[in-house]
């Protein structure tokens, strides 16, 4: 699958177009369709912020999405994120998409909004990964192993 050019803004009010802006050379990107799904990602936050750590230009952004609505709605929304996360890197690496899911959904193969998904991505928007859920150590050592595949001078 090849993410889509898709466009929104993170919590630091900056409009993005994805996957062209994404910073790293590789980008464990969290989608979230549905807010209870915060909990999943945040259970995946600790590894990501390790695995940042120790693969060279590796970043890692949360893209809750959203179906479009009204400029008043999406300003709400936005503005009632930003003032739940004061963690500036945190701003940065949200960006809030506001599309039609089920294209969104459809041009990425996910057939539901069931769980959040997890992409590792490059800027072109090739898919090197793909899980979903809630974090789990068999997800975690098989991403692991897609990264030691793109990083093959990276010790495991």
């Amino acid at each position: 699958m090849t993410f889509p050019t898709v466009s929104g803004s993170n919590l630091l009010r900056q409009k993005k177009t994805l996957p062209r802006d994404f910073q790293g050379r590789f980008n464990l990107v969290f989608i979230p369709f549905q807010q209870w799904q915060q909990m999943e990602v945040d259970s995946w936050v600790p590894v990501a912020g390790e695995l940042e750590a120790q693969f060279e230009n590796l970043y890692y952004y949360e893209l809750p999405t959203i179906q479009s609505r009204n400029p008043f709605y999406r300003t709400f929304i936005n503005e009632g994120m930003r003032a739940g996360i004061p963690n500036q890197k945190s701003r940065e690496r949200t960006i809030t998409l506001y599309l039609n899911k089920e294209d969104f959904r459809a041009a990425l193969g996910m057939p539901d909004e069931d769980h959040t998904y997890i992409l590792l991505v490059d800027r072109q928007g090739s898919e090197f990964f793909r899980t979903r859920g809630p974090y789990n150590r068999e997800a975690d050592a098989a991403l692991r192993q897609a990264l030691l595949q793109l990083y093959p001078d990276a010790k495991g």
